[in-house]
């Protein structure tokens, strides 16, 4: 089905679409310019939306705002919002009255003209995906970036072209109902997440596996070979699995031997690049590397990689350098929503350094963030909601010998205490390995939140 005829299936139907937030209302304004009707619900009231509201009226657009706002659903075509379960009650009431419950992304994969590529996983999502994008533009493609990166896409399906490519970063929300699945799907790695929306951890693998599990046998799915579950993944797949390994030498994909990035094609290998040639830090971004050569090993040429890889300084908000004041650098990490993300960041350096964190816990074990706190940091400086669960794995891992853990009651203070402590030299990150909701909207909030402070500094 195109762009197109999905839109005039819609004109004699009625359309609920769920969450009224930025990557909503691009397909919002696009089905009231089309004179479909459309029900805009959302938990804020009139006042929070602000002239939002009276614009979306002035369109034809129905509201539905409050807490009542998924009470009586009846349309027939719901979009729910990335974040929202599935199967939530009423959501499933009105399912069973005939509505057909969907997604933008989903919708999105049902139209596209071109070919998709997608990456998912727990760690290294958007770094991933951005080099992914950026080596495919430098090979001279024309690139469409969206999920949960760039802005939604749908809204836009109508400008692609099938010699086009999406590039795509997919959450688990997003993939936990998807019926269809990209031609390259990357999964980084698996390690439990989002367990305060997901029932456990054996739902959480599932939807992320819908990347794949869709395929067909003349597509391509990329693996962490260092991850047993994605490695597990690897062997049960429609298409063809390549597989990247900082670890091992892999049959098929990217390893690293040595310094040296390499690829591997049946009996033909080839040095790609050379750490010293990579200016992002840290061995976790050389396997977001690894991953992304896996993907566009044979469209991008290995020179693009190498220029590209020299230049490239990385994601805001993610080991962000700030700013350097009287030698101390200050980074923000603020992505790092989970202890393994930060435990990555941690071992970014060759040195030990004042680390600020905390947040929401969101039902994740914090275990295995204490003995590498232990070994990578020469003060913890705790706040948020996550501060006593992240001192308790601290203090009872069998490496404690006494760091010093300082709780404060704001960003402001933490960026205080770390600047007073610190000496010429010294690295001071905020990587808060819990998620932002206890404060902020969201980790971007959060890290310009802490730039700010930051820059502030005298």
């Amino acid at each position: 089905m195109t762009f197109e005829e999905y839109l005039k299936s819609l004109q004699d139907k009625t359309v609920a679409v769920i969450g009224i937030g930025v990557s909503n209302q691009p397909l919002i304004q696009l089905l009231l310019s089309r004179d479909i009707d459309v029900t805009a619900c959302d938990k804020k009231s009139r006042e929070a939306l602000g002239p939002l509201a009276n614009e979306l009226e002035a369109k034809g657009c129905r509201l539905r705002l409050g807490e009542g706002y998924l009470q009586g659903l009846d349309q027939d075509v719901i979009f729910r919002t990335p974040g929202m379960r599935p199967d939530l009650p009423e959501l499933n009431a009105a399912v069973e009255r005939g509505s057909r419950l969907t997604s933008e992304m989903e919708v999105f994969f049902e139209v596209c003209p071109c070919t998709k590529i997608a990456v998912t996983g727990s760690d290294g999502k958007t770094t991933t995906t951005t080099i992914i994008a950026e080596l495919l533009k430098a090979a001279g493609k024309t690139v469409h970036l969206g999920g949960n990166i760039g802005h939604p896409l749908l809204a836009e399906t109508g400008k692609m072209r099938p010699e086009d490519i999406a590039v795509l970063e997919l959450s688990s929300f997003q993939l936990m109902t998807m019926t269809h699945s990209p031609h390259i799907a990357v999964v980084t790695n698996l390690a439990p997440n989002h367990l305060d929306v997901h029932r456990d951890f054996a739902e959480y693998i599932s939807a992320k596996e819908n990347i794949f599990t869709h395929q067909t046998a003349e597509d391509i799915a990329v693996f962490n070979a260092d991850n047993d579950i994605t490695l597990e993944e690897s062997g049960r797949i429609p298409g063809r699995a390549r597989l990247f390994s900082r670890r091992r030498e892999v049959k098929d994909g990217v390893f690293l031997r040595g310094d040296a990035v390499t690829a591997r094609r049946g009996s033909e290998e080839r040095e790609v690049l050379r750490l010293s040639g990579i200016k992002l830090p840290g061995i976790h971004n050389v396997e977001n590397y690894m991953a992304a050569i896996a993907a566009v090993d044979g469209i991008v040429p290995d020179e693009i990689i190498r220029k590209f890889a020299a230049e490239f300084g990385g994601v805001e908000h993610r080991i962000e350098l700030v700013r350097e004041l009287n030698g101390v650098r200050y980074y923000n990490d603020s992505i790092a929503s989970s202890p393994s993300r930060t435990i990555a960041g941690l071992r970014s350096f060759d040195q030990k350094i004042i680390l600020i964190a905390g947040g929401k816990d969101k039902g994740i074990p914090y275990d295995a963030l204490g003995p590498e706190v232990n070994e990578h940091v020469k003060l913890l400086i705790l706040c948020g909601a996550t501060a006593g669960v992240i001192r308790h794995a601290v203090e009872q891992a069998e490496n404690y010998a006494g760091l010093e853990v300082v709780d404060v009651n704001d960003y402001q203070e933490a960026a205080a205490l770390a600047q007073s402590r610190a000496e010429e030299g010294d690295v001071v990150m905020l990587s808060p390995a819990s998620t932002s909701f206890d404060r902020f909207a969201n980790f971007m909030e959060r890290g310009w939140v802490f730039k700010e402070i930051v820059n502030a500094l005298k």
